[in-house]
């Protein structure tokens, strides 16, 4: 995104931490979802293609891990300096929310 844009709207550069944010959350969803069809289905054909499908969102939310760790977005071995990153979210947050 345009970096006058983010200004503007008050999100300076936080923009790749949002995207990035939300996509961990959307394959962390997919990894559960293709474990409970994997547990629902009847054929050994469907239960190897649902497997596979689940390698591969693990593996797609380990780089997204990785990416959100090396540049600081995400501390998931370091509780304090997680909530700092989360409190500095939610103030952005609530400042757009005033605007």
């Amino acid at each position: 995104m345009n970096q006058l844009i983010q200004n503007l709207m008050g999100m300076g550069g936080m923009t790749d931490q949002v995207i990035a944010t939300d996509f961990l959350i959307s394959a962390k969803a997919g990894v559960r979802n293709y474990a409970v069809a994997i547990t629902e289905t009847g054929t050994p054909e469907l239960k190897a293609t649902l497997r596979e499908q689940l390698n591969a969102a693990i593996a797609t939310h380990e780089k997204i891990t990785n990416y959100m760790i090396a540049r600081g977005f995400y501390h998931p071995h370091n509780l304090s300096e997680q909530l700092q990153v989360d409190l500095t979210i939610t103030d952005t947050a609530l400042k757009l929310a005033q605007k």
